[in-house]
């Protein structure tokens, strides 16, 4: 218990915290409510799944021996992120909001192979927590792991899509509709410039003009 609860103080704070896919989570429960988003979940949650197969059993050596790959990654998540924020703008009527925000199983899944921060985080924990599950829970220490991240991932993922669900049920004034689909659009945009000006192919770039 006392290393669950060790474990869930670093990790919570990483999968609770604001970044790509918890605002797109946001974004789609405030669109279509949490029931309808629940394909989005499944399609980035199962990309997780995945991630901390490959990271937890020491495939994760390999990605992390060639870091342009995770650059490469790191850029085109965010110019995917950048075309998700425009629909979201480009949102005026219910028929519209339907048709072009709803965000499905394979839209899920690309999010979270091009989400540089879900593969740092999982390298995080198995860094950190790999040889005290194992002291802890002897060979299946990483399976446990793998099965704790999972179940977090999952329970903060729809506590996302259910706040912006709530928040949409605020008001049905087209306005206040308008406005909140422009604030997640505009968290979208800051995140993509953010990790776009953090990607180290753009820092050498820079370097090197400089």
């Amino acid at each position: 218990m006392s290393f669950f609860i060790i474990w869930l103080g670093v990790m919570f704070p990483l999968v609770f915290s604001p970044g790509p896919a918890n605002i797109v989570f946001a974004a789609s429960g405030a669109s279509v409510g949490v029931k309808r988003s629940i394909p989005l979940i499944a399609g980035i949650d199962s990309v997780f799944i995945l991630k901390s197969i490959i990271i937890g059993f020491g495939l994760g050596g390999f990605v992390k021996s060639y870091p342009e790959v995770m650059s490469s990654l790191q850029m085109l998540g965010s110019i995917y992120l950048v075309y998700v924020a425009v629909k979201y703008m480009r949102v005026n009527s219910a028929k519209e909001k339907s048709m072009t925000t709803e965000l499905g199983f394979f839209d899920g899944l690309l999010i979270q192979v091009l989400n540089s921060k879900g593969w740092l985080m999982v390298f995080l924990m198995f860094s950190l927590f790999t040889e005290p599950s194992q002291d802890a829970f002897g060979d299946k220490g990483v399976y446990i792991l793998i099965a704790w991240l999972a179940l977090l991932n999952i329970s903060i993922h729809f506590v996302w899509v259910s706040i912006g669900d709530v928040l949409s049920r605020v008001s049905d004034d087209p306005l206040y509709e308008k406005g909140l689909n422009y604030f997640y659009a505009c968290c979208l945009l800051a995140v993509s410039v953010w990790l776009i000006i953090e990607n180290p192919m753009v820092e050498n770039y820079l370097d090197i003009s400089i």
